[in-house]
């Protein structure tokens, strides 16, 4: 059987990309008990998924400006193409990427959508 005519379902079922992402105060937690390094730093940013929402403009692509999951998908597909190549083969990716690119424009359409950041400064103690 196949997943929407492209995968296979049994590829699917097997393949994962164990991500996690942490809160602020379990990063400050996890440093506090390794006990090695002191928070200098902690702070938390929000990124609009189309860098163009807020007015910022310059010469791009004019895909860019006018289908809102052009430069999401292309970031993804920068990140997650190798592992997905390497699971499903070449063949399917550009079609993926195609309906993900759609899926993440009809959600951008809906609401504000963001990338959270944490980023921390850290000193090694002693």
């Amino acid at each position: 059987m196949n997943i929407q005519g492209l995968i296979e379902e049994e590829k699917v079922n097997c393949f994962n990309i164990p991500q996690y992402t942490p809160s602020p105060a379990e990063i400050k937690s996890e440093v506090i008990k390794e006990g090695s390094f002191t928070i200098d730093h902690l702070e938390v940013s929000e990124v609009n998924w189309n860098a163009y929402q807020n007015g910022f403009k310059f010469n791009e692509a004019v895909d860019a400006f006018n289908d809102g999951g052009y430069n999401v998908a292309n970031c993804m597909r920068a990140v997650a193409e190798p592992l997905l190549v390497s699971q499903f083969g070449e063949s399917i990716i550009d079609e993926l990427f195609k309906r993900y690119r759609e899926i993440v424009a009809d959600r951008m359409s809906k609401e504000k959508t963001k990338f959270i950041n944490v980023t921390v400064s850290l000193t090694k103690i002693g």
